[in-house]
């Protein structure tokens, strides 16, 4: 299965995978959906792409007119897969690379510089890893700017209700075998 940024300034770019089967890619048309779905609010906007494999939604949200996005990945064969697909896209700019374990990385306390419009989760399916980076993230909500986004993408068998103190799920799309769910920070007013 290939993959291409499919609108943007890098559109038509093909993107290298990650060799093995240690990443899970987002089809094509589930990629489309999700950015129609978000339409005008990528432009100038700060992305977190976890779990980020061959980078593939983080290079459409810079394609397509974010400021800036950081991957992270803990498999070097995906760290590498995405740095050559940045360097392919010429869109390594805006985008930094860590090597790290997501849950490590999201256990730190957010800086300053930290908060993110839009997390996106997609990690190795049935490990309930989403879960966990979603309930992590919940923890500090600082991750994310007032108005920000989590997107989730899961097999929906593994869906379950999580009960969650900060973030609240206001959307669910299922694409045959892939399942989009969208959380958003909850207001200080409904938290109080």
């Amino acid at each position: 299965m290939s993959q291409r940024v499919i609108a943007g300034s890098a559109k038509g770019r093909r993107l290298k995978m990650v060799p093995g089967d240690s990443t899970r890619a987002i089809l094509d048309r589930v990629k489309e959906s999700l950015f129609n779905i978000l339409g005008s609010w990528v432009v100038d906007s700060i992305w977190l792409d976890l779990f980020a494999g061959t980078g593939a939604v983080g290079i459409e949200a810079l394609s397509r007119g974010a400021d800036y996005c950081l991957f992270i990945d803990l498999n070097k064969a995906a760290i590498r897969t995405i740095q050559d697909n940045l360097a392919s896209t010429h869109l390594d700019e805006g985008a930094e690379v860590l090597q790290i374990s997501a849950f490590d990385f999201l256990r730190r306390t957010p800086g300053e510089d930290d908060p993110f419009e839009f997390i996106y989760i997609a990690p190795p399916q049935y490990k309930g890893w989403w879960r966990s980076a979603l309930e992590l993230i919940d923890e500090q909500p600082d991750w994310l700017f007032p108005e920000g986004q989590v997107i989730v993408q899961i097999d929906p068998r593994e869906y379950e209700d999580v009960n969650l103190k900060h973030l609240d799920l206001y959307d669910q799309r299922v694409y045959g075998k892939t399942m989009l769910c969208f959380y958003e920070r909850r207001s200080e007013e409904d938290e109080s």
